[in-house]
């Protein structure tokens, strides 16, 4: 049971990460394709780590496998949140009102 659980994280992970994928190729501005990418990249792989998590065999991997998760998602926020800012910046610095030509 614990292994079809596992494959069903993993499975539903995946599709995260496709969707924000998509997300990131087919939405418009620079703020839609980094929310995409951030938030269901982020779930895809807390899903993945997850069915990871219950496959291991002892709680050291466990604990790896969460701390993996926990820097690839503070790297992922602290990026985001810069690529942001530059946008943002260099909208101001064009003298544009809104990001819709980013």
């Amino acid at each position: 049971m614990a292994d079809i659980l596992a494959a069903g994280l993993m499975a539903l992970g995946a599709v995260f990460f496709i969707a924000g994928s998509v997300g990131l190729l087919r939405f418009p501005d620079v703020y839609c394709r980094l929310h995409a990418l951030t938030k269901a990249d982020g779930l895809g792989l807390a899903l993945i780590a997850l069915g990871v998590a219950l496959r291991a065999d002892s709680f050291g991997e466990v604990f790896r496998i969460l701390l993996i998760w926990f820097f690839v998602a503070v790297a992922s926020a602290t990026g985001g949140h810069l690529i942001a800012a530059h946008a943002r910046r260099s909208d101001r610095e064009a003298g544009e009102g809104e990001a819709g030509n980013v």
